[in-house]
């Protein structure tokens, strides 16, 4: 059934974010939902900053006042999140929860999504997606963070970087 979760953003009052988090994932624990509600996020990202103390690095909220909620939405588990002290609501339409979209999850950074690659810098590839494909190139640089490759390709007789996702090339071996 945890394959069926998808994430959820609870809309709570400004500063109670970690309180949510902690009580509704006390209140799976009590009430052995763990299996309907996977996972509890406060999208958090460290920012330096430039004091005349030299710098200093904090972490901070993304969105203040929201917790996302990986969870299977059932009428058990929608009451169990909005009734916990300090949620206001889900994000949607009324009463209505919209799950995020899976380039929604991507973006935010919530959950990483692992590419492996047949190739490394040097190697000869084939483009298989865009509109390039069927053209062949030497892979440049990897950029794994950034799901990003750059490719050189031969056009018109000259040599041409292309920056294409990881998932646009395979090993031309």
């Amino acid at each position: 059934m945890a394959e069926a979760a998808q994430w959820y953003v609870v809309h709570t009052y400004s500063g109670y974010e970690n309180t949510v988090a902690a009580s509704i994932e006390k209140a799976v624990e009590n009430r052995g939902l763990g299996e309907l509600i996977t996972d509890v996020n406060i999208p958090m990202e460290t920012v330096t900053e430039l004091t005349d103390n030299g710098p200093k690095t904090t972490e901070r909220k993304v969105f203040p006042g929201y917790v996302l909620v990986k969870m299977v939405m059932t009428d058990e588990t929608w009451h169990l999140v909005r009734n916990v002290r300090g949620v206001t609501g889900f994000v949607g339409s009324g009463n209505k929860a919209i799950p995020l979209t899976e380039e929604e999850i991507l973006s935010l950074g919530v959950e990483k999504h692992e590419t492996v690659v047949s190739y490394q810098v040097g190697d000869q590839v084939k483009i298989i997606d865009g509109a390039l494909v069927s053209f062949f190139g030497t892979v440049e640089e990897i950029d794994m963070d950034r799901n990003k490759v750059r490719v050189v390709v031969s056009m018109f007789g000259r040599e041409t970087p292309v920056e294409l996702e990881l998932d646009q090339i395979e090993s031309a071996v």
